[in-house]
């Protein structure tokens, strides 16, 4: 599912505008990213919790050149999934 998909659908089972809906999902996106990056986590109740983990610095390799080359150190993020959406996943 797109972006736009996502607003679309939130708009239509909401009965609001394309432009609310797409507000809605620019806000949600803007505070996870705000509260991820300077709490290290954050928990959604019912979907799960996005967690700042540190990826560390390793070699690698060029496909094309075979040259080894050096990966920094990065952040990034990781997602758990809850255990009630786990759950909903695998009912049938």
């Amino acid at each position: 599912m797109t972006k736009a998909e996502l607003v679309a659908k939130i708009a239509t089972e909401n009965n609001l505008s394309q432009a609310q809906a797409a507000k809605t999902i620019n806000c949600l996106i803007e505070v996870l990213s705000q509260e991820i990056a300077e709490n290290g986590s954050q928990t959604l109740y019912g979907l799960g919790t996005f967690s700042k983990v540190t990826r560390a610095a390793r070699s690698g390799v060029n496909p094309r050149t075979k040259e080894i080359i050096n990966i920094p150190a990065t952040n990034t993020v990781k997602f758990k999934c809850a255990p009630c959406l786990k759950k909903r996943l695998n009912d049938k």
